[in-house]
């Protein structure tokens, strides 16, 4: 029953569910042969437990030794799989890591982002962001140190930056960020709204509002 499960119900059910997207099959075989990983099957194995379905400890049980097989035995053949399908080689990510976390007694969030070696935001100066009013950029990490960053620091490959935005203005200063480091300084001129207004405000009043992070 689990070979079957392996090799013909989950490759067929991964195919059916990403059909609308378009995704190379590659990439489809590569998902089929993952299988159960990590902890959300096993968290997921415990809702039939908190709701007190009958033999709930069973499915449990059997969904928590297949992810252990499937980890120990499928998950080295994974890299290998990777490379035979030619998946990721010769490129480099170019979109940005953004993570964010909220702050809630300060009605705001920190966002965590990365730059890639070949984003656009390379060369950009902080001002030239044009991030939204309630967001700023307040700390770089570069090469192992950190500093507060001026209007004028042009941020490189590799600099992490903290990054806090008022609930608010918090998608459309992913937004932004996201949009510079796609097209650059120019992108879509000001972005958003919300940044047109930020640009229009007096020198050095975002500054003063939050704190943000960028992490390549």
């Amino acid at each position: 029953m689990g070979l079957v499960l392996t090799v013909v119900a989950r490759p067929v059910s991964v195919f059916l569910s990403t059909a609308p997207f378009r995704t190379p099959w590659q990439e489809k075989t590569l998902l089929s042969w993952a299988g159960l990983r990590g902890a959300v099957p096993i968290v997921l194995a415990t809702i039939p437990m908190v709701a007190g379905v009958p033999d709930s400890r069973s499915i449990f049980n059997i969904v928590f030794v297949l992810v252990i097989v499937y980890t120990l035995v499928q998950g080295p053949t994974l890299p290998w799989l990777a490379r035979h399908l030619k998946l990721g080689e010769g490129e480099e990510a170019k979109d940005l890591g953004i993570e964010s976390a909220p702050l809630e007694r300060l009605r705001g969030h920190l966002l965590s982002v990365s730059i890639p070696g070949d984003s656009k935001m390379h060369g950009v100066e902080v001002s030239e962001l044009r991030l939204p009013a309630g967001a700023a950029v307040t700390l770089v990490v570069r090469d192992g140190s950190s500093f507060v960053p001026g209007p004028a620091t042009v941020l490189r490959r590799g600099d992490e930056l903290l990054v806090v935005a008022t609930d608010p203005v918090r998608d459309a200063t992913e937004r932004r960020l996201r949009a510079v480091g796609e097209g650059g300084k120019l992108a879509g001129w000001l972005g958003t709204p919300e940044a047109a207004a930020s640009a229009t405000a007096k020198p050095g009043a975002k500054w003063g509002l939050v704190k943000k992070k960028l992490v390549k």
